[in-house]
């Protein structure tokens, strides 16, 4: 016996009707290996109207260790009545119906289990379920990798043409803390954070956030809106949960967000509260206040911030906010070299295209090079060989597609001079040359 047990066996003679001193033992004994003495303490505690669910929960566990399992399961059931999201119940009663060989109903609870908490592993529940002849341990406790594609991209900053402003602001707020994390930490300064990108469609947006992730060798998990909402309540905000916690678990990982305000619009424009549950969801998992967001890069890309709940906005979530702009000359040049890599080329101006596709997007530019692609097909087709691409062909194609971000800077331009408060949009007018 145990100097402690012994002591406390000593004390309790002399107080038999102390319940938190009967507690403590029967807990020590159960802890020691002795569930049959534990067994008789927790049976008096509960033969005492006053005694709580803890002496349930101890008897229960008295059980398991001695293998009466169903008697185990009929007390965890009714503690779940009380506490149904408890993982440690949860758990427990798992193993008992597994020791029960009642597998079907093990799988039920584990994966109720795994659902609040994906980083929960058990061996014992892990080896035998996955073994029952079912499969669905198996597919609930990969179902969020496979359901998402978990990407290690290749593509690095010099397959992205232009955009030298925002891959600076990147490189400062997420490429160089992982490269120098000592440096940051010093300063006190967390791995990790969000980037909200906004700009019009069809200007690389997507592109830099997958070449973020290449140009750090992380992973890469792009988010849309199909991949969180679900029509029953509740469940879009554990699919949130879910994703960020792949995330964490896939660190360094880019979480990229696209048409983020889809998720996040303003909470005063919401008649319902179930939207209003889920920002207040996406904003707790930004906070990283009860799982560490260390290491996950959150990047989000919108084509309408104003749109976006401005709580988003504080700092510690996508505290930098980034104007992406259409291509310049350069960066116009750059991606129509990037689009005309290993095509037929003849001799190809690539800056007379540049300078003639003013306000086009890098979308706009693919399309003039589809465009050009098809038209020299046709031609090789008559002519029975492959005919090489042409300055001429570009800007031919150029002239019959039309930049698709004049629309978009129409809406935006209307905000950016009358519901421009914090200068959040300045960029706006900087770039169309409107003094304020």
């Amino acid at each position: 016996m145990s100097p402690d047990i012994k002591a406390l066996t000593e004390a309790l003679n002399f107080s038999p009707d102390n319940h938190a001193l009967r507690l403590l033992l029967a807990n020590l004994l159960l802890a020691n290996g002795q569930p049959e003495e534990a067994e008789t303490h927790f049976k008096i505690l509960l033969a005492n109207s006053t005694a709580g669910n803890d002496a349930k929960l101890g008897l229960a566990k008295c059980y398991v260790q001695q293998g009466k399992n169903s008697a185990a399961v009929v007390i965890l059931e009714e503690l779940l009545e009380a506490k149904p999201d408890d993982t440690d119940l949860l758990l427990l009663i798992s193993r008992a119906l597994l020791r029960n060989d009642e597998s079907a109903k093990a799988i039920e609870y584990y994966k109720r289990c795994l659902a609040l908490n994906p980083k929960i592993t058990d061996e014992e529940l892990d080896q035998n379920l996955r073994n029952t002849g079912s499969n669905e341990l198996s597919e609930l406790i990969t179902s969020i990798e496979n359901s998402l594609a978990v990407e290690k991209p290749k593509i690095k900053f010099d397959e992205v043409g232009g955009m030298d402003r925002v891959k600076d602001e990147i490189n400062i707020k997420i490429i160089q803390p992982l490269q120098y994390p000592d440096l940051y930490k010093a300063y006190g300064k967390k791995i990790g954070g969000g980037i909200l990108m906004y700009g019009p469609p069809g200007c690389g947006k997507t592109h830099l956030a997958r070449a973020t992730a290449g140009q750090i060798n992380a992973k890469f998990i792009s988010i849309g809106i199909h991949d969180v909402l679900d029509m029953w309540l509740g469940n879009s905000e554990k699919k949130l949960h879910e994703l960020f916690d792949l995330a964490r678990r896939q660190a360094p990982c880019v979480l990229f967000f696209d048409e983020i305000d889809a998720l996040g619009a303003s909470r005063t424009d919401m008649r319902h509260s179930s939207g209003k549950m889920l920002i207040n969801q996406f904003l707790t998992e930004l906070d990283g206040v009860e799982f560490s967001n260390e290491g996950v890069l959150i990047l989000g890309a919108t084509n309408a911030p104003w749109h976006l709940d401005p709580a988003f906005r504080r700092p510690g979530r996508f505290d930098r906010i980034i104007f992406v702009h259409p291509p310049d000359v350069a960066g116009r040049e750059a991606i129509l070299k990037i689009l005309l890599k290993d095509k037929p080329l003849g001799s190809v101006d690539l800056a007379a295209i540049a300078k003639v596709t003013d306000d086009f997007s890098g979308a706009d530019l693919m399309s003039v090079v589809n465009r050009t692609i098809e038209d020299k097909l046709r031609e090789a087709f008559t002519a029975g060989g492959i005919q090489p691409i042409q300055t001429k062909d570009l800007l031919k194609s150029a002239k019959q597609v039309k930049p698709s971000t004049k629309e978009w800077f129409t809406s935006a331009r209307n905000y950016a001079l009358y519901s421009n408060e914090s200068g959040i949009y300045d960029d706006i007018l900087e770039y169309l040359k409107i003094k304020k």
